[in-house]
């Protein structure tokens, strides 16, 4: 496959990952999160897999659904970098928006499979 080709695949990853999000599946979650993965919020605020898992399921951090706007997609071999914009209804430490989110994530390719090494969310 060409870096056009392997577009797809992490574009179909990045949704799951969203829809995972939404339907509070953390054993899938953790099948497409680096064990070192980090999220980091709009308010800079650095949180471990651990942390983030534990919150999406003690619903301190709860995700009802999700509008893709725009997405983007480099690939160099076994690494890609996805930025995507979308309108994320998220209730997010007790308070629930309608939030613009850009997500700046780094995945690479593990035995044929694409994985999430880090995520960083900004809005738009």
């Amino acid at each position: 496959m060409d870096a056009t080709d392997e577009k797809i695949p992490v574009l179909a990853i990045t949704r799951q990952l969203t829809d995972l999000m939404i339907k509070r599946d953390i054993a899938a979650l953790h099948t497409i999160l680096d064990t070192h993965f980090t999220l980091t919020h709009i308010t800079g605020f650095v949180q471990s897999k651990a942390e983030w898992l534990s919150e999406i399921e003690s619903e301190q951090m709860k995700y009802y659904s999700y509008t893709e706007v725009k997405t983007s997609i480099e690939i160099e071999g076994d690494k890609a970098r996805f930025v995507g914009q979308s309108i994320l209804d998220a209730r997010i430490w007790g308070m629930r928006n309608n939030w613009r989110l850009q997500q700046t994530m780094q995945l690479e390719k593990h035995d044929g499979t694409w994985i999430f090494l880090k995520s960083v969310a900004t809005t738009f």
